[in-house]
Order: structure tokens, then C-alpha cells, then sequence
């Protein structure tokens, strides 16, 4: 079975306001293992909701993405700034990335299942099965249909796993067939 790539954010958000202006930063990190050398961190500077400039530790420098994003950022690479972005990778990813992979990514809940037959709208079948699966976690999952004991793959037809913005998934499967 193919690996999926995990990505788990760790936020810190600095906020600073003036006459209602906002700035503030978001750092994270992107990780599929407690591994350094796949964990990825990435701080990213906002200005009223606009992106500025950004971090990435696979580019190793500040990327600007504004006029005054780009001054900044060409700044920030001749300095110190680097090399302290470098060591934010460590130093704030690594110890919470260990933390996390063993309290969030190591864990798995099983789906609820709902399965019901309807009439489809149209195809060349007068029935269809739904296989509904909610509630899951990790998003990898595989969804079989079987008939006598063999796996049928035609006329099927999935939806991707679904965000339920709790960090589980839905997916949902469609049989179409000729009751018998």
C-alpha cells in the first residue's frame, strides 16, 4: 500500500495591531515522520490578511511576495535571519513533532458505515447501493465492493475522502446493479 503524506501544523501566531492595521505571523511544521530530515518549517509574515514573506526551510531563504515583501526578504537573507530560520527548524519543530507524532499521527478510529440502496438519478442499472463511511481517521482508507466473494469494479464509483473539519473523514462509495 502506497504512503500518504501527513502534514500536522504546529501554529504560533504573533499578533501586533495599530489603528487597525493588522500584522502577524504563522509559523508550522510539515511532517510523515519524527524524522528531521522530513520535517519541513515554513513562517510565513501577513500584513492585513496578504501574504508578505515566507520562510521555507526546503528553499533555505525568505521568498517575498509583495514589493515590500521582496525588499524585506533580500534584507533578511544577507542577515542573521537565515541562519536563525535554519534553527527554528530544529528547535521548534523537532521537539514538537516527536510530541505530536505519538499523540495525534500514531493513533486511527474506525468509520461509522451506513449502507442504504437508492434509485439513481440515471445510468444503465435500476438500483445502486451507497456505502457511506463518516468519522475515520487517518484519511487512508479502501473501500471494496464484493459479489460472491469477488470484488467488483465495475460500476463503481467513489468520492475522495472528505475533510470533516475535525480532523476525520467521510467517503462515499455507489454500486450500480441489476437486483437478481
Amino acid at each position: 500500500m502506497a504512503s500518504s503524506f501527513l502534514c500536522f501544523s504546529l501554529l504560533f501566531i504573533t499578533v501586533y495591531t495599530a489603528d487597525g492595521f493588522r500584522t502577524y505571523e504563522v509559523s508550522r511544521c510539515e511532517f510523515n515522520s519524527t524524522d528531521l530530515e522530513n520535517v519541513r518549517f515554513i513562517r510565513s509574515t501577513y500584513y492585513n490578511k496578504l501574504e508578505l514573506a515566507r520562510f521555507d526551510s526546503s528553499v533555505g531563504k525568505f521568498v517575498g511576495y509583495t514589493e515590500f515583501g521582496v525588499k524585506n526578504a533580500e534584507r533578511w537573507n544577507k542577515g542573521p535571519e537565515v541562519a536563525q530560520m535554519k534553527a527554528e527548524r530544529e528547535r521548534y519543530c523537532l521537539r514538537n513533532v516527536k510530541l505530536d507524532y505519538q499523540a495525534v499521527l500514531t493513533k486511527s478510529v474506525k468509520p461509522y458505515v451506513r449502507l442504504h440502496s437508492v434509485t439513481p438519478p440515471a445510468g444503465k442499472h435500476p438500483s445502486m447501493l451507497v456505502c457511506s463511511l463518516y468519522s475515520f481517521y487517518p484519511k487512508t482508507i479502501i473501500v471494496k465492493w464484493l459479489r460472491d466473494g469477488q470484488e467488483v469494479t465495475s460500476d463503481v464509483t467513489s468520492t475522495e475522502e472528505m475533510a470533516d473539519a475535525d480532523w476525520y473523514y467521510q467517503i462515499h462509495s455507489h454500486l450500480e446493479y441489476t437486483p437478481r
